[in-house]
């Protein structure tokens, strides 16, 4: 097979890592592989493991992006792809054009919801796919609800976690002296975590309000995650709440971590308490690969995946007080050894490509 990948960038993400996972483990499996973005960092992965990276700014949602319409045709025509496979809404009108009045061959279209997104009729582009991949039950649910799409196309695959990168080797004393020089406060503590870029949605303030119901003697919280430039003023309104509230010796902004899943292992708890039901929830299988205890409210992807871990860190969204009263409870069961086979990185590429290939032996 001869597939071609678009999305608007190849800059750290979630979908970005996904992107060169499928391509790598195509090229192991003899297929031809190749990426159309933007560009970034994760192209020399693409080049050291020989897919092929085509770079065109279908980025931005503007009219130089809609210009570059003929420039895909021309990149579809070199590389014949037997499958388009769409990750992300305006690559995918792009691609809706450039396929529209296309000479030869068709290739096959393949598009993965990532997200519950918030303008259908944008998103619509989406549909536009002999086969529709799904991220969660809850982005399916919500597919069906808002799209005028042949269920037959509908296919669910979670979001796949590297157990090479996440998994339950133990922390070095090394790095955990390290880790407890930068943040002594974290010393002997029940360290609870909450992972996630500082953005208003991710509930920040709900962990916030946690440690006015919780021992503080026992408990620290932390909350690894990027500030953006745009983010500043909310990231300080967050600590004027902190310090208002008195509790500036109990949470800890940790800023962006590269060593993410050694902060998982360091940690007691990690929670997802966003503040709008997330399509999937990422960090709630990496922490529990690691061999974290996970929490979250009864919702949305979050409540997929805990649910298959371990059902006693759910909690009625926004329940604050519930939550606090869960954590003893929590702690008090055993942590998980590992995650269910559909939440891995494995799982996931094998599954891709069976529908790449149920959806070529159904157009032959």
């Amino acid at each position: 097979m001869r597939i071609i990948q678009l999305l608007p960038e190849l800059k750290v993400g979630g979908v970005e890592r996904g992107t060169v996972d499928l391509s790598d483990h195509l090229v192991k499996l003899g297929h031809d592989s190749a990426v159309v973005s933007e560009g970034g960092p994760l192209v020399d992965i693409l080049n050291e493991h020989g897919a092929r990276h085509f770079e065109l700014p279908i980025a931005k949602k503007n009219i130089k992006a809609l210009s570059q319409i003929s420039n895909l045709k021309k990149i579809y025509s070199e590389f014949q792809p037997d499958i388009i496979h769409v990750r992300s809404r305006f690559p995918a009108w792009v691609n809706y054009f450039a396929l529209k009045n296309f000479q030869g061959k068709k290739p096959l279209v393949i598009s993965t919801f990532h997200g519950l997104y918030s303008k259908p009729f944008y998103s619509k582009s989406m549909s536009y796919a002999d086969k529709i991949i799904a991220v969660s039950q809850t982005v399916q649910d919500y597919i069906k609800k808002n799209y005028s799409v042949n269920e037959s196309k509908l296919h669910l695959i979670y979001r796949g976690c590297d157990l090479q990168e996440f998994n339950t080797i133990p922390l070095s004393q090394e790095w955990k002296d390290d880790w407890f020089k930068e943040f002594p406060e974290t010393k002997d503590k029940i360290i609870l975590n909450l992972p996630g870029r500082i953005t208003s949605w991710k509930g920040i303030e709900s962990f916030i309000d946690l440690f006015s119901y919780i021992d503080t003697s026992r408990f620290h919280g932390i909350i690894p995650g990027p500030v953006a430039e745009n983010k500043k003023r909310y990231f300080n309104s967050l600590n004027k709440l902190i310090s208002d509230t008195n509790l500036s010796d109990h949470l800890t902004f940790c800023g962006a971590r590269s060593d993410i899943a050694n902060v998982y292992k360091i940690s007691d708890i990690v929670m997802n308490l966003s503040s709008k039901p997330e399509p999937f929830g990422r960090t709630i299988i990496e922490a529990a690969a690691c061999g974290s205890h996970v929490m979250g409210w009864d919702r949305g992807g979050v409540k997929e995946s805990i649910n298959a871990i371990n059902p006693i860190g759910l909690v009625e969204h926004g329940k604050v007080d519930m939550l606090a009263k869960q954590i003893d409870h929590v702690l008090k069961a055993s942590p998980p050894k590992s995650i269910p086979k559909q939440f891995t990185k494995e799982f996931l590429v094998n599954e891709t490509v069976n529908i790449y290939e149920l959806a070529l032996n159904k157009a032959s």
